[in-house]
C-alpha cells in the first residue's frame, strides 16, 4: 500500500512516489501487432487514442481472481474494458456519453450467432448490390434515401452528392431491417466508413476538410467492412462463454449517461478499468460528428457538446475544484490563458465527481484503475497523474499501486504543439504529448 485512506498525505508525499516510479516493461505490450490489437471485436470501429484489449485483459487477470466478477468502466470509449469483460464471463457496466461510443460499446460486446449473421449480411449485401446497380436518381424502386434534414447543412459540407445519395439509400436499407441487433451492428459498420466516404482529412484527428479528396465508394467500402466485422464476430461468438451468450441480458448493462451516473447499485463492482479523456485533448463530439449526424444521436450538436467531460464547453461558477495538483495547474494555466484554466478546473471537478461515483458502486476490496498521461499545455505542466491520485484519496480510496507503461505505439499525434496546446504532426511540434502512461490502481477499504 502506498498510501492508506486514512494516511494524512500530502502533495509532497505523491510528488515523492512519483519521482521513484519506473517503467514496468511487461505493461507496454510493445510486441502487440494491429491485428492482435483489433482482435475479435475491437477492429469494428476507428476511435482514437484506443484503449487496448491487452492492457484491460491484463488488469483483470491481476485483480480477479474467480471466474465470477463485475467489471465496469465509467468512460466505456470504444468499448474495450466491457468487451473484454463479456469475453471472460464477467458481467459488465458502464456508462458514455458519447451516442456513437455507447453504440459500438454495445455491438462490440454482443456475440451473434455466425450462422444468423451470415444469413442476415448475406440478404443487407443483396439489397445493396440491388440498388448501387440500379440508376443514380434520388427516388429507385421506394428506396428513398434517409437524409437527416435537420444537419443537411453539416452533410453537404462534408459529403459529395453522389455519396450522400448512396449513403441514404444504404441507410434506408439499415433503418427497414427489424432485428435490432443485427440493425445495430449494421449501424456500427455505417458509421466507421463515413470518414473515408466523406472530404474529412484522413488520418485527422480535428474536423478538417480535404477538398483534393477522392472519398471511397460507400458501397464498396461497407461491404468490404462488414465482411471484416462477421470474422472479428465469429471468433468473438466462439470465445464467449455459452452462459453468456444465452442470457447476455444478465451480463450486459450499459447506458448513454453521464460517468458520474452508473447504471449499478453501490458496493457491487469488483473492477474498474478506464481510459478517461483527458484535459482538452480531443473534442469527441467534434470529432464524431460524423456518425452523431447521420444516425441523428444528438439533435443539437452545440448543446451536445457541452454534455462531455474535457470539452471546452463547461465552466463551473458554483462548484469549488478539490486537490492542490489541480489548483496548481489552474493557477500557472490563468497567467497564460484564463479561458483555458477554465476548461481545466471543469474538468477536474468533473473526474473528483467520477471518483466519487467510483468509491459508491466498488465492493469493499474491490478497486479503480485509471489510464492517464502526463502532458504540457502553453509550457505548463499538466500532472493529470498526479492530480487523479489525489482525487481518488480524496474520494476514500487508499493508493495501492502505480504503474508506469511505456507507450510504443498509439492511435493519436505523438506531439503536441508548446504554443497552442494542440495537438500536431510529428514535423511541426515540438512536445512528446503522452510517451508515457500512468495506471493509478486505488483500492475501497
Amino acid at each position: 500500500m502506498l498510501i492508506s485512506a486514512q494516511d494524512n498525505f500530502s502533495t509532497n508525499k505523491i510528488s515523492e512516489i512519483f519521482q521513484t516510479l519506473k517503467p514496468e516493461k511487461e505493461w507496454s505490450f510493445e510486441g502487440c501487432t494491429q491485428s492482435q490489437t483489433g482482435k475479435w471485436t475491437h477492429g469494428y470501429h476507428r476511435y482514437p487514442a484506443k484503449f487496448i484489449p491487452q492492457l484491460a485483459e491484463k488488469l483483470m487477470g491481476e485483480y480477479i481472481t474467480g471466474s465470477k466478477a463485475h467489471i465496469n468502466d465509467p468512460f466505456m470509449g470504444s468499448g474495450t474494458t466491457i468487451a473484454s469483460a463479456i469475453s471472460k464471463g464477467f458481467k459488465a457496466s458502464g456508462t458514455d456519453v458519447n451516442g456513437i461510443a455507447y453504440l459500438m460499446t454495445k455491438v462490440k460486446a454482443s456475440p451473434i450467432d455466425p450462422q444468423y449473421l451470415d444469413k442476415k449480411l448475406g440478404q443487407f449485401l443483396a439489397k445493396l448490390t440491388h440498388i448501387h446497380n440500379q440508376q443514380t436518381s434520388f427516388f429507385t424502386n421506394g428506396n428513398t434515401p434517409i437524409i437527416p434534414t435537420q444537419h443537411l447543412e453539416r452533410i453537404d459540407y462534408w459529403f459529395h452528392e453522389n455519396n450522400k445519395i448512396a449513403l441514404g439509400r444504404i441507410l434506408a436499407v439499415i433503418h427497414n431491417e427489424e432485428d435490432e441487433s443485427i440493425r445495430d451492428f449494421l449501424r456500427v459498420g455505417f458509421s466507421h466508413i463515413l470518414k473515408s466516404c466523406s472530404i474529412w482529412l484522413q488520418g485527422s484527428t480535428k474536423p478538417t476538410r480535404d477538398l483534393k479528396k477522392s472519398p471511397s465508394d460507400p458501397y464498396t467500402t461497407l461491404r468490404r467492412h462488414l465482411k471484416k466485422m462477421q470474422r472479428g464476430n465469429d471468433v468473438f461468438y466462439e470465445i464467449v462463454p455459452h452462459d453468456v451468450k444465452n442470457q447476455l441480458q444478465n451480463y450486459l448493462n450499459v447506458r448513454l449517461d453521464d460517468a458520474r451516473h452508473q447504471p449499478v447499485t453501490e458496493e457491487s463492482v469488483d473492477l474498474i478499468v478506464s481510459s478517461s479523456p483527458y484535459v482538452t485533448s480531443y473534442e469527441y463530439a467534434d470529432l464524431h460528428q460524423l456518425s452523431t449526424i447521420w444516425l441523428e444521436l444528438a439533435s443539437d450538436l452545440s448543446q451536445y457538446r457541452q454534455d462531455f467531460i474535457g470539452t471546452s464547453h463547461k465552466n463551473y461558477a458554483d462548484k469549488i475544484l478539490k486537490g492542490e495538483f489541480a489548483n496548481q495547474i489552474v493557477s500557472e494555466m490563468e497567467t497564460k490563458d484564463r479561458k483555458m484554466a477554465r476548461e481545466i478546473a471543469a474538468y477536474f471537478i468533473d473526474m473528483q465527481e467520477v471518483f466519487d461515483e467510483s468509491y459508491r458502486i466498488l465492493k469493499h476490496g474491490g478497486r479503480c484503475c485509471y489510464v492517464i498521461g502526463n502532458t504540457k499545455l502553453k509550457k505548463v505542466a499538466i500532472l493529470n497523474a498526479e492530480a487523479f491520485t489525489e482525487g481518488l484519496l480524496h474520494s476514500g480510496f487508499s493508493l495501492e499501486r502505480i504503474i508506469v507503461r511505456e507507450i510504443p505505439l498509439k492511435i493519436l499525434p505523438q506531439k503536441r504543439d508548446e504554443k497552442t496546446g494542440r495537438f500536431a504532426s510529428n514535423e511541426d511540434a515540438d512536445s512528446q504529448a503522452y510517451p508515457i502512461e500512468y495506471i493509478v490502481i486505488g483500492v475501497k477499504e
